[in-house]
């Protein structure tokens, strides 16, 4: 143990259960010296078994919806008076794509429900920047991490409208993390991590298919949840404090293979 977030207080959105990364990442927080209140939709707690983790951390739980305004500012108001102080670290984990659930090819979406994942995956984002922000509750070096994927930047067919989410995720990190910088040092940033076996990663058509292709492509292999907690940690120290505006890629280096052996093999 090495305590690099010894004394610091935050907010982690999005620990469905123990396969999840906020989950895994509330694990190494908690290891780490640092303190910290859940967070999670109403429905998505009662999903889930997020009490579970609080009592093995200590933590409270505050239940906010990520899409209204009126229940961010009232969690960032009481995580602030039950940490006591302003907050040092945020990790946005959520994401949902209800076109992905019903099925909904992106050539035939329904933008009923593509309006409501951009809202959750996205623009839940900005809102709790703009409640921190305008609630002056981060404390200067602060760090604030939400995850992404690579399909932002590349086609994977079945991962659909998520895509585009991901993609306004990464643009909102990178505007919001500018005027974050400057008014008080605090950093922005986004982690773009390997497909991981998650309850949302599973929703993904051909997930399995694709996480074993991942693997084959990546040098290193698949990073995994735990792999994503550890390097979320290190954003959260002192460790990274220059290091804002950035989409991280965490992904055992298959962003920048073109093929691997292996599958050059299954060709030939």
């Amino acid at each position: 143990m090495y305590n690099l977030l010894k004394g610091k207080k935050g907010i982690i959105f999005g620990a469905l259960d123990e396969n999840s990364i906020a989950w895994k990442t509330a694990e190494r927080v908690h290891e780490e010296g640092g303190v910290f209140v859940l967070t999670n939709a109403p429905a998505s707690i009662r999903m889930g078994n997020i009490e579970d983790l609080a009592l093995k951390t200590g933590a409270t739980v505050i239940p906010a919806d990520a899409t209204s305004v009126s229940d961010l500012e009232n969690l960032v108001d009481q995580a602030v008076k039950i940490l006591g102080g302003k907050i040092d670290f945020v990790l946005h984990s959520i994401g949902m794509s209800v076109n992905v659930r019903k099925g909904n090819h992106y050539t035939n979406q329904n933008y009923d429900f593509t309006e409501k994942g951009w809202n959750v995956s996205a623009v839940s984002f900005h809102k709790v920047l703009q409640v921190l922000y305008h609630k002056d509750a981060m404390n200067e070096w602060g760090s604030i991490v939400a995850l992404s994927y690579m399909a932002a930047q590349r086609v994977f067919p079945d991962y659909n409208d998520m895509a585009d989410n991901k993609a306004f995720l990464e643009s909102i990190a990178r505007s919001f993390g500018y005027f974050f910088g400057k008014k008080s040092k605090v950093r922005v940033n986004t982690i773009s991590q390997s497909p991981t076996a998650t309850k949302a990663g599973h929703g993904v058509k051909g997930f399995k298919g694709f996480i074993n292709y991942s693997e084959k492509m990546s040098p290193l292999g698949n990073a995994s949840a735990l792999d994503c907690a550890n390097y979320t940690v290190t954003l959260f120290s002192d460790l990274t404090r220059k290091v804002t505006l950035q989409n991280l890629m965490h992904d055992g280096g298959f962003s920048n293979v073109g093929v691997s052996q292996e599958i050059m093999e299954m060709f030939e």
